[in-house]
């Protein structure tokens, strides 16, 4: 036989290698972010371990040990090998931004303390104003009005969202306000001091450099606030394997951050995100009984409409619509019922399905549906939430307050016990 034979035979012997397909790390992010926001909500209630800064703490401390352990045994750190850090670069650059990540972790855990699940969602739609106010202020990017009727439309939205809040409480408005402009200036900082020196950071490898100055950071806020109350009882009752569950859950998120990133697009981590919060939405009503008033879910549908609009523009909108349509009269072509109804209609009809482009008037239709598909979700969550679970024969649809009584804030919730 032939060496090229040989060969051929060979490499006809190896076995195919397959990858992972990418809805497999988008449904993983999925899970993980909205899995660890659900964790620390019910792990911060006041009968478990309310101390979101020690919590915090206690999420760095694990990070940054989980990731030296990751950068000497895997390849998962191994983009730090292209940052140029020097002590004059973690100085300038790292230091600074650690402190802002450091008030964005710690406001972003502090908030589940006053206000519910669902409402911290929709308060998180206006992150992306944030986000352009603050590079506006920084030069970053240059004002525009359409940028700006677009981040007014997000507001109006959100504010919305606010007024219809039956829980309302202040402290937590402004802890998650708080949140929200710390992050804004930690990506706007990192896209001055790291990216402009060609500096880039993957999710992991920032947490590699981050998490140890954030930690410290954390350590002595609740040195000066938390520890002084701290009781030792509320640990053991918590239980160590919990928090120890909790610090990996969240470590976890990272992981499937930089899979995520690095095996789908900008689009499709847009779109995913705003499914991610859609569904938070609807787990946090299904969980915790969250009554959505019909005022939350409309300013929550019209800060979604503009978040999208602001995240993928009307040129893409328009063509994800096309798309849509076409695969849609596609899967119709193909149904026994188009045949059925094709083989009775005229000629001139079917001239009519296979006539040019997608019209103006669908496509509005399309992007309209998309809207009353938000507005059904959450429509939905708001009448599941009106019912009695009891069995006490209140109305559907009538909206409760979140806590036992007189409008408390949402700490007061506690979860529902499920009989196995």
């Amino acid at each position: 036989m032939a060496a090229d034979d040989v060969e051929t035979q060979a490499e006809k012997a190896q076995p195919v290698t397959r990858s992972i397909h990418p809805v497999f790390y988008i449904a993983s992010w999925i899970f993980f972010s909205n899995i660890t926001i659900l964790f620390n909500k019910w792990l911060l209630a006041p009968d478990r371990f309310s101390y979101p800064t020690i919590l915090t703490c206690w999420h760095l401390i694990f990070a940054t040990i989980a990731t030296q352990i990751l950068a000497r045994t895997t390849t998962l750190l191994d983009g730090r090998k292209s940052v140029k850090m020097t002590g004059r670069l973690y100085l300038r650059a790292i230091v600074p931004i650690g402190f802002l990540f450091s008030g964005s972790l710690v406001c972003s855990n502090m908030v589940y303390l006053y206000l519910s699940v669902a409402f911290i969602q929709m308060l998180k739609a206006a992150a992306p104003v944030a986000v352009l106010l603050t590079a506006w202020v920084w030069g970053v990017e240059q004002p525009s009005q359409s940028r700006l009727i677009n981040v007014l439309f997000i507001v109006f939205g959100v504010g919305l969202a606010s007024f219809g809040e039956i829980a309302f409480s202040l402290t937590g408005f402004l802890f998650q306000l708080g949140g929200i402009v710390f992050e804004a200036m930690r990506l706007i900082m990192i896209q001055v001091l790291l990216k402009g020196d060609g500096q880039k950071m993957d999710p992991l490898v920032s947490l590699y450099y981050f998490a140890p100055v954030c930690a410290s950071m954390n350590f002595v806020v609740a040195l000066f606030t938390e520890f002084r109350s701290f009781n030792i009882a509320d640990l053991y009752n918590t239980g160590l394997w919990c928090l120890l569950l909790n610090a990996v859950v969240a470590f976890m998120l990272n992981i499937s951050s930089v899979c995520l990133i690095g095996r789908t697009s900008g689009l499709v981590m847009t779109l995913t995100g705003i499914l991610k919060n859609i569904l938070l939405v609807v787990a946090s009503v299904m969980i915790w009984q969250t009554s959505i008033t019909p005022l939350q879910f409309l300013g929550y549908a019209i800060a979604l409409a503009g978040l999208v609009y602001y995240s993928l523009g009307r040129d893409q909108i328009v063509e994800i619509a096309t798309q849509l349509w076409t695969f849609l009269r596609g899967v119709w072509e193909n149904s026994p019922a188009y045949s059925s109804v094709s083989s009775s209609s005229s000629d001139e009809g079917n001239g009519q399905q296979q006539g040019g482009g997608l019209p103006s008037a669908v496509r509005r239709a399309l992007l309209m549906g998309l809207g009353v598909m938000v507005v059904v979700i959450l429509a939905a969550g708001y009448i599941y939430s009106g019912a009695d679970p009891s069995g006490g024969g209140g109305a559907v649809g009538v909206p409760r307050p979140l806590g036992g009584g007189g409008g408390g804030d949402a700490s007061s919730v506690k979860p529902v016990q499920v009989a196995s």
